[in-house]
Order: C-alpha cells, then sequence, then structure tokens
C-alpha cells in the first residue's frame, strides 16, 4: 500500500508534469500497474459489510404507536417496545423520528390565503426579553395583530399575558385600525382557548365574552400549524429583525413610544413583498365594523387591604390612601400607565404605573393627613368644642394663649362662660380684635365684649367762667411718645406678667378685670 505522500507525488508527476507511467515507475520503483490503480482510485475505499439495522424489525410497530399519537417521544415509544422484545437504545429510536418527521413535514403542501379587506385578523405573541427597572427586571412581552388583506400591523409591548392585558391590546389594536374585522385567528392561547380537541374549539368565556363586544368572530388554528397564521408569524419575525436591533429603552412607555413610530414611518409604509402594495394603502378601513360606543373596561383588578401604615399592595408596590379606609378591603384597578384606587364605586386615590418593585407611592399627601389628626388628638376635649364653636381664629388665638404662663383650664372656663353670655359669633369677633391688639387672655375679650356692648352717655363740654377760654383750640396732641414710654418702662419692670397687656390700644378698653393676676 502506497503511503499518502507516493500518492500525492505520483498523481503530481502524471497529471501536472506530465510524465509516462513508465517514466514515474522507474523514478519511484513502482509498478506500472500499481500506479495505473491509485491514478484510478487515490484511496481505497474499505470494505464493510452490509447488516440489518436493529430499528428495522420495529418499523411497523413504531408506525402504529405514530399514528395514534404523532407527538410521541422518544422514551414513551421506547416503553411500549420493550414489552415486545426491543433491547436497542433511545438514540436509533431518535433518529429514526428524527428521519421521519422530517421526511413527513417535507411533504407536506399548503394553500395560499388571500382573504379580503377587513375579513380577517391574526394574532400572537412574541417573547423579547426584559426590561430592568432599577435592578427589578420585568418580562417583556409584544402583541401583534395584522390586517391580513393589507399587513397592515399593530405592535404593544407589555409585561404580562393575563387575559385583562390581552384584552386592553385587542381594544387598543382595533382603535388603532378604526374597527374591528370580521374574524380574528389565535394559536391555541390560554386566554383565548379553554380546549381543543382535533376540530373541537372551546373558548374561554371571558374572551366570547370580548368577542360579543367588539363583533368579531374568534377563530384558533390546529395545534401546532403556526401556517395557518403565517402572516402574523413573519411580521413578528419583522419586528425582531427590523425594529429590535440598535434600539435601547428606558422603561415600557418609552418602548412603545418609538413602537407607535416605527410602525408609522416605516412598518406600515414599506412596500410589502408579497402584495407589492403598501400596507397602508391597502388597508380599507371602511370594510371593518365599528367598535361599540361604551369601550369594556379591562384593567387588571385586585382587592387589597388596607394595613395599619394606610398602605396597601400591589404587584410588588405599596401605594398609601386616607387614614379612614385602615381595615378596609378596597379595589384596585390598574393598566401600562395607572393605578386607580377604588372604594367600591368612588375613586379614593390614582397613581402613574409602577414598574419597579419595593415602591412606596402616596405617603407623604396621606401621612400629613394622619400628623393633623394626631395633633386635634393631643388637644383636650373642652378645646376642641372651643375650637368648634369659634372657629380658626379660635384655634389661633389659643396657640398664642397657650405661648403665655396663664392657666389654659382656666382661660377655657373662661371663653366657655363668655361664649355662654354673649354668644359664638360675638366672642369670635372679639377674639380677632383681641389678637390683633396681642391681647391673650379671656380678661381682655370679655372687656372688649363689655364695650361693645354697654352704651356710653355723651357728656357735655366743660365750661369755663372765661368765655375767651371756651373758644380757645388747642393744637393736635399725638400720644404716640407717651404710649412708647409707657411701654419701654414696663419692659425694664421685669414684671413677667407684662407680656398680657402689651399693646397700647387697651386704653381704649379701660383696665382690665378679673385676671389671674389680681
Amino acid at each position: 500500500m502506497l503511503t499518502p505522500d507516493q500518492i500525492s507525488e505520483l498523481h503530481h508527476l502524471h497529471w501536472v508534469e506530465k510524465w509516462p507511467l513508465r517514466k514515474i515507475a522507474r523514478q519511484l520503483h513502482i509498478g506500472r500497474r500499481t500506479i495505473a490503480k491509485y491514478l484510478e482510485a487515490p484511496a481505497s475505499k474499505p470494505s464493510r459489510r452490509e447488516r440489518a439495522h436493529k430499528i428495522e424489525p420495529w418499523k411497523a410497530a413504531i408506525g402504529e404507536l405514530l399514528e395514534k399519537d404523532p407527538d410521541a417521544n422518544a422514551p414513551v415509544i421506547a416503553q411500549h417496545l420493550k414489552p415486545l422484545g426491543f433491547d436497542g437504545g433511545l438514540t436509533i429510536i431518535k433518529d429514526y423520528l428524527r428521519t421521519v418527521r422530517k421526511n413527513s413535514v417535507a411533504r407536506r403542501a399548503y394553500v395560499r390565503v388571500e382573504p379580503n379587506p377587513g375579513e380577517r385578523c391574526d394574532v400572537d405573541w412574541g417573547h423579547f426579553g426584559a426590561l430592568v427597572y432599577n435592578g427589578a427586571t420585568r418580562k417583556l412581552y409584544g402583541f401583534c395583530m395584522v390586517e391580513a388583506h393589507s399587513r397592515k400591523m399593530y405592535l404593544e409591548f407589555t409585561h404580562s399575558q393575563t387575559f385583562e392585558t390581552f384584552a386592553r391590546c385587542h381594544i387598543h389594536a382595533f382603535q388603532f385600525f378604526g374597527g374591528a374585522s370580521r374574524e380574528v385567528w389565535f394559536d391555541n392561547l390560554a386566554t383565548a382557548v379553554a380546549e381543543h380537541d382535533g376540530n373541537l374549539v372551546r373558548f374561554n368565556p371571558r374572551f366570547l365574552a370580548l368577542a360579543r363586544e367588539c363583533g368579531f368572530i374568534p377563530r384558533a388554528c390546529h395545534v401546532r400549524a403556526p401556517w395557518e397564521k403565517g402572516k402574523v408569524e413573519r411580521a413578528i419575525g419583522y419586528v425582531r429583525q427590523n425594529f429590535w436591533p440598535l434600539r435601547s429603552f428606558t422603561d415600557l412607555p418609552d418602548l412603545n413610544s418609538q413602537a407607535r413610530q416605527w410602525l408609522k414611518e416605516i412598518a406600515n409604509q414599506r412596500q410589502h413583498r408579497e402584495t407589492g402594495q403598501r400596507p397602508e394603502e391597502r388597508f380599507r378601513p371602511e370594510s371593518l365594523h365599528p367598535l361599540p360606543a361604551l369601550i369594556p373596561d379591562y384593567r387588571d383588578t385586585v382587592e387589597a387591604l388596607v394595613y395599619k401604615d394606610i398602605r396597601l399592595s400591589f404587584d410588588g408596590n405599596r401605594y398609601c390612601v386616607p387614614p379612614r379606609y385602615v381595615g378596609a378591603r378596597l379595589t384596585v384597578k390598574a393598566n401600562s400607565s395607572s393605578v386607580t384606587i377604588y372604594d367600591q364605586h368612588q375613586e379614593v386615590a390614582a397613581y402613574p404605573r409602577s414598574w419597579q418593585r419595593g415602591q412606596t407611592l402616596g405617603a407623604e399627601r396621606f401621612e400629613k393627613e394622619i400628623r393633623t389628626q394626631m395633633a386635634a388628638a393631643e388637644r383636650s376635649a373642652a378645646q376642641q368644642r372651643l375650637i368648634t364653636l369659634l372657629g380658626p381664629a379660635g384655634h389661633e388665638y389659643l396657640e398664642r394663649l397657650a405661648d403665655t404662663d396663664r392657666s389654659l383650664a382656666r382661660q377655657v372656663r373662661e371663653l366657655f362662660a363668655l361664649v355662654r353670655e354673649y354668644g359664638p359669633e360675638a366672642v369670635a369677633a372679639a377674639i380677632a380684635r383681641a389678637h390683633a391688639a396681642r391681647a391673650f387672655g379671656a380678661d381682655y375679650v370679655g372687656n372688649i365684649l363689655r364695650q361693645q356692648l354697654q352704651r356710653r352717655e355723651v357728656q357735655p363740654p366743660l365750661q369755663l367762667r372765661d368765655p375767651a377760654l371756651n373758644d380757645l383750640a388747642t393744637d393736635p396732641l399725638s400720644l404716640a411718645e407717651y404710649d412708647a414710654f409707657i411701654l419701654r418702662s414696663r419692659k425694664d419692670s421685669h414684671d413677667h406678667t407684662a407680656a398680657e397687656a402689651e399693646p397700647a390700644q387697651l386704653d381704649l378698653y379701660g383696665p382690665p378685670t378679673g385676671s389671674d393676676d389680681q
């Protein structure tokens, strides 16, 4: 047997150098018959003895099993073959199943369907990884609806595939198209199809209600038959190839904003390879059924308990409500942009949707109300009744009165006595005047009330003996310097009760009576 180098050399000498066989034989010391053999076949094939494959006797049995269940896998088939005497491994069964299924798919033919305008829409989901919000990861899904005649596309990204999200996406798509098609075709999604056995389909009752409200007929594709909605399958592939690469997104609203712009400027304006027209030009909105005037509410809805810290939990975050709802169960309704909290049909609070986790929203807003209630609770019941009678003016007056060294309980009792004697309106007006004069005490308020209600007699002018003196007119005098002197002397006297008789206007009311200093 010649070595590979010898075979290579004799080929070179014969085919490149054009040497005859005799000259090559003399040069390499090899017989001419051997050279001719290796020129005809450079490497001889090893002899192989044909033998029957181990799976061959079992092909008929495997075929019967596949007729019962075309999706049966190799381990299940091996379980049924071993009692019959099969002693092979899983590998040869897997190889045979791969060959059978590949050949069966290759032989299958399809009929292209071109629906009329407004006759059909195809719907499907696509998985697009996840978005991260400050360390919180949210899965990302793409909802796609294609109007089958024009290939006009609607695209919306979500963080869930719940029925409520599925229904909202349908409504948004119909609003985008301007109406609903006669039929809508789906894959066997759990949100739409409850059971599918052959040609018998049982739809989800809630999904049937959505179909009735929007006026379309639902259709479910056969199991593992993606070619029945190939238009939307290709549309999702187009999204992955044309929209998704080389883009960055801050959050879900930013992603959907870019998707809407892409639909408007690129996806629905391109010349479609199959129709030869732009989807927007081929689209016939007048062929669609109009949506109902009252759009149904398909927001995510849960009931949540309000805890003592005025918080309720929803979707990994905490939302605050007014303190009066502590211990109650409120209804939370949310879509992709907002979270609204209801007490039956009354709206309690509304927040923008947060896709982060562990966030607390509205604490500053409603905890302020708790602090106000705590301050009111610290007041005595008598003070609270007095504030209720006198209003905000009485509240502020009591706060300033508490800053003095007078007994607040005694002052409150005396003010109640004035209210019983003169009425709350008159006392409130007197308190306003006393506050303006910075006179804090029930005695000052009592003096004002008595002076207001006591009628003063007008005294006649004094007549002097000399008539000429009666006609004299004096220059007007200002008492400001006198008042300033009095106030300065009181400040220097170190009298701790001076703050209670501070203003100069008190000479209008007379000396205080019944004060605590007597």
